[in-house]
């Protein structure tokens, strides 16, 4: 039987070569269109989305000197704004002595507390909003007043290593009015387990 006739039964059996081409060809054809058209669809919100990443991540943070009185609003405000470059002249900065204490190697059970100092090294007072650590075994306290620039002032975190044996190491993590928000004081070392 020829090439170009059809395994079907019925009067239309034969399938002419010339027509099988064309066939072919507008199957191709359609394929490479509907190709073309879902990467324009796919890309096209990419490439939007990522120009206009561009832009934002070229702001980088102007300091510029604080002219005049602070006032209390001064303090409170969140020193980035979408409409201006970041403004760090009127904001607190907290200068740790140190931001991580080994405490060595004590037994399960013991409580290890460490004072940590700072000094407001910025142009208006720290307010210090929150201290937390990731678990309850951690617990900070912090000067619920405002700290005035050049002042200083202490966090102190206690650790209680009862059911938290071998190598350990506990972030807290400090909310202010500082650039960047957020600062983090780790207290770490070596809990040896109970016998």
């Amino acid at each position: 039987m020829p090439k170009y006739w059809s395994n079907r039964k019925g009067p239309w059996t034969m399938r002419l070569p010339i027509l099988h081409k064309i066939e072919v060809s507008l199957h191709f054809k359609l394929t490479c269109y509907m190709i073309r058209i879902f990467l324009f669809l796919f890309l096209t919100p990419i490439l939007l989305h990522s120009c206009g990443k561009e832009a934002s991540q070229q702001q980088g943070i102007v300091e510029t000197p604080a002219n005049g009185e602070v006032s209390v609003a001064d303090i409170i405000r969140n020193p980035i704004t979408a409409n201006s470059p970041l403004d760090s002249s009127k904001v607190a900065k907290m200068t740790f002595e140190e931001k991580t204490f080994d405490f060595g190697t004590v037994e399960e059970g013991e409580k290890v507390t460490h004072i940590f100092k700072f000094t407001n090294t910025g142009t208006v007072p720290l307010l210090i909003g929150s201290a937390r650590s990731t678990c309850g075994c951690t617990v900070p306290k912090w000067p619920r007043e405002p700290i005035g620039p050049g002042e200083s002032g202490q966090i102190d975190i206690r650790f209680d290593t009862t059911g938290k044996p071998n190598k350990q190491t506990k972030p807290v993590t400090i909310n202010a009015n500082t650039l960047p928000a957020e600062t983090k004081l780790y207290i770490t070392g070596q809990v040896n387990p109970k016998k």
